[in-house]
């Protein structure tokens, strides 16, 4: 089966001391009255022309006593727009397109002359393409002002398609029918009620969950529909949340990539060196970094992966998780058409809100390609930020480098080459998954970064002086130190469905 990449996106939020909260487009009701809490939500859209697919799979704490699930769609969704799918995909496309940290050992200074061509690392790394150094890696009742517009069952979800014209009467028909809707809701069900939004409300039979950790393993969910507006309602996910919720928002579409026209737009600080410190803790050093930019930019929605997948090149490094056609398939190409299974374009957006932050639904557009975050050198340095470019090859990608500790012997020694560990076993891709799940305000981001964060004014901190001495040391051999090579970092950005940047290197 050949191998594409294509991305997931998963839902993630977490503060530190205070509530939390995972972002939907919908929210929850229940007839038990019991507190509902969405802890996670990994999202995909697919979109062509006016067709929009949206794929999710929910991470629900809470009763399942006529639990649902109530979203605003365009449209009326029929039977055969529907469906559920496996989970396994998700984690397959979350893999592919989320921060990553690589691992890279500089080469013997002193090869033989035939290796390399007397190349430095640098102009070494500019002919490669930027391919890195592939899978080694280094690597989701109302009297009549309510509607029943459809009515039919998928897996375990009992789906009503509902149509209202006041909120007030939607309201009253949730709780005529034993739901209790989220306090506040009904200011929030408002716009969508005026603008002829349909709910598409999915009630679960327990009988046929299966409980695991004391999680509802709901099967994840698809919904289709064709509309001129692509946007993605986050505003009725307010009703389930506690404090700040994280939005991921993942497009895939043919040959472009989206960002939103309704907020700012920025991208993630990518391909800077870090230190070691950061292999074991990378999810929780990203929450800092994501953290700090979206401090230097209020309220706005973060670009962390934009890239154009082909057969030939889709990954740079490639994760060991990787989408396969049949898992295109599954998040939508059955009925996009045409060859988006093996030529499109991943965006992965990241957003971090609370009620007071975000006044309208995320509205997407279509946006110029850019590049950014690859292991490709000029002689400026390495690849800063997020340029222009003919196709998407951008990404949120952080790098520890080892330099030679060993005997250099020759007159005129080639610093820079990077290359795999020396005892040549292979490495992994290290991925920054689960990041709500991840400590915050326990990592010092100053102190683990290679460089000046310049894209969003933060400062490295630097070493303090060592302390005088009365009497100075015995003298002591000389060491030779060398510096830390640098790089960028990378975007996100999110979206809300329930109750939903360089062009200098660091100097060594």
């Amino acid at each position: 089966m050949t191998k594409l990449g294509v991305v997931l996106g998963a839902a993630v939020a977490v503060v530190a001391a205070t509530p939390t909260a995972h972002a939907f487009c919908g929210f929850y009701v229940s007839g038990s009255g019991g507190k509902m809490f969405n802890d996670a939500t990994q999202v995909v859209l697919m979109r062509d022309g006016t067709r929009t697919v949206l794929s999710m799979q929910n991470d629900y704490k809470g009763p399942l006593a006529d639990f649902a699930m109530v979203i605003p769609v365009p449209a009326v969704l029929r039977q055969s727009d529907v469906k559920t799918l496996r989970a396994d995909v998700f984690d397959r496309v979350d893999s592919l397109g989320a921060p990553r940290l690589v691992e890279y050992w500089e080469e013997d200074p002193c090869p033989p002359e035939n290796i390399y061509g007397g190349l430095l690392g640098s102009e070494a790394g500019e002919m490669s393409g930027g391919f890195g150094f592939g899978r080694s890696g280094f690597g989701p009742g109302g009297g009549g002002s309510v509607q029943i517009e459809a009515k039919f069952d998928v897996g375990e979800y009992q789906i009503l398609i509902l149509s209202a014209t006041d909120s007030s009467g939607l309201e009253t028909w949730l709780r005529d029918n034993k739901y209790t809707i989220p306090e506040g809701a009904e200011p929030l069900l408002r716009p969508y009620v005026e603008s002829g939004s349909k709910f598409f409300v999915a009630k679960v039979d327990p009988k046929k969950v299966r409980m695991v950790n004391g999680h509802a393993a709901l099967s994840p969910i698809r919904f289709h529909y064709d509309s001129d507006d692509f946007s993605l309602p986050i505003r009725l996910g307010i009703a389930n949340s506690s404090g700040k919720q994280d939005l991921i928002v993942n497009i895939l579409s043919k040959d472009k990539r989206y960002e939103v026209a309704n907020y700012k737009n920025v991208f993630i600080p990518t391909n800077f060196d870090v230190t070691s410190r950061t292999k074991s803790r990378f999810a929780e050093f990203y929450a800092a970094l994501f953290d700090k930019t979206i401090e230097a930019n209020p309220r706005a929605v973060v670009t962390e992966y934009a890239w154009t997948a082909t057969r030939g090149y889709h990954c740079d490094p490639c994760p060991e998780l990787d989408v396969t056609t049949d898992d295109m398939t599954t998040l939508g190409a059955d009925v996009i058409g045409g060859d988006i299974a093996n030529n499109f374009v991943l965006t992965r957006l990241h957003a971090r809100y609370g009620k007071r932050d975000m006044k309208d639904d995320l509205r997407f557009k279509e946006a110029k390609p850019v590049a950014g975050g690859r292991e490709q050198w000029s002689k400026g340095g390495i690849e800063y930020g997020a340029t222009a470019s003919d196709q998407n090859f951008f990404q949120a990608r952080y790098a520890i480098r080892h330099w030679w500790s060993g005997p250099i012997k020759c007159k005129n020694p080639k610093r820079g080459v990077w290359g795999g560990p020396p005892d040549g076993v292979d490495t992994s891709v290290i991925a920054a998954s689960k990041v709500a799940f991840a400590p915050r305000g326990r990592l010092a981001l100053g102190q683990v970064i290679g460089r000046d964060l310049w894209e969003i004014g933060f400062k490295k901190e630097r070493a303090a002086p060592s302390p005088a001495r009365a009497t100075p040391p015995p003298a002591a051999a000389k060491v030779k130190a060398m510096g830390v090579g640098a790089g960028a970092l990378g975007a996100l950005a999110i979206l809300g469905l329930g109750t939903l940047l360089v062009r200098r290197r660091a100097q060594r």
